[in-house]
């Protein structure tokens, strides 16, 4: 089994393999780039996306500065994605992002994770779980979701919420653990922030 099947189906393996580390380093070189491209370049630093990226979809939008173990050569973006400032991406192995999800300042989704064993860490070894995310979703700032985790279309993930468990489709979801709060109702879709009618005619 190659180091890159390891990386990819949970397997132990060492990260600091030399021809990983020069993959690897060569892909951060890309994130720096990005990093460096003015905002008022969109079409270069769209670009740079395309080529950082496993996949991205038209108008998806990622705020400068952005980070990436990988510089996003395991991220799968759909359309219309938007990342405020600093979203890191620990992508070791796959991270699915499904079109139309907002990421808040801060978020970072990470797969790469360790064995519980000293001794094993000791020695470097480091295994992957890919994480699945629906379209539609909404995460507050600083939100952190752990390796393995998938979680459905239209959920909002509350700011500051550490999501170590799979949240289902359409709820309102919270906390460190995170936790589903509620679901998503008629009524969000008549009212806003506690109460307000929703009265925009494109509703």
């Amino acid at each position: 089994m190659t180091i890159q099947e390891k990386m990819h189906n949970g397997a132990l393996y060492q990260p600091m393999d030399a021809d990983l580390q020069k993959e690897q380093l060569a892909d951060i070189d890309e994130v720096a780039v990005y990093n460096r491209i003015p905002a008022t370049h969109q079409e270069e630093r769209f670009a740079q996306l395309k080529k950082m990226f496993a996949e991205i979809g038209e108008r998806s939008y990622v705020e400068a500065p952005f980070y990436s173990n990988f510089g996003g050569a395991h991220v799968h973006f759909g359309s219309g994605i938007y990342a405020n400032f600093n979203l890191t991406l620990v992508d070791d192995t796959h991270i699915y992002v499904g079109d139309r999800t907002m990421f808040g300042p801060n978020v970072t989704l990470v797969t790469a994770t360790h064995p519980i064993d000293p001794g094993l860490r000791e020695q470097g070894y480091q295994y992957n779980k890919p994480i699945h995310v629906g379209r539609n979703c909404w995460f507050g700032a600083n939100v952190t979701v752990m390796p393995g985790v998938t979680i459905g279309d239209n959920s909002v993930i509350g700011a500051g919420s550490l999501v170590t468990h799979d949240i289902p489709a359409n709820v309102v979801a919270f906390g460190s653990p995170c936790r589903v709060v509620r679901e998503i109702t008629d009524d969000d879709r008549k009212t806003y922030d506690h109460g307000k009618p929703i009265d925009i005619e494109s509703h």
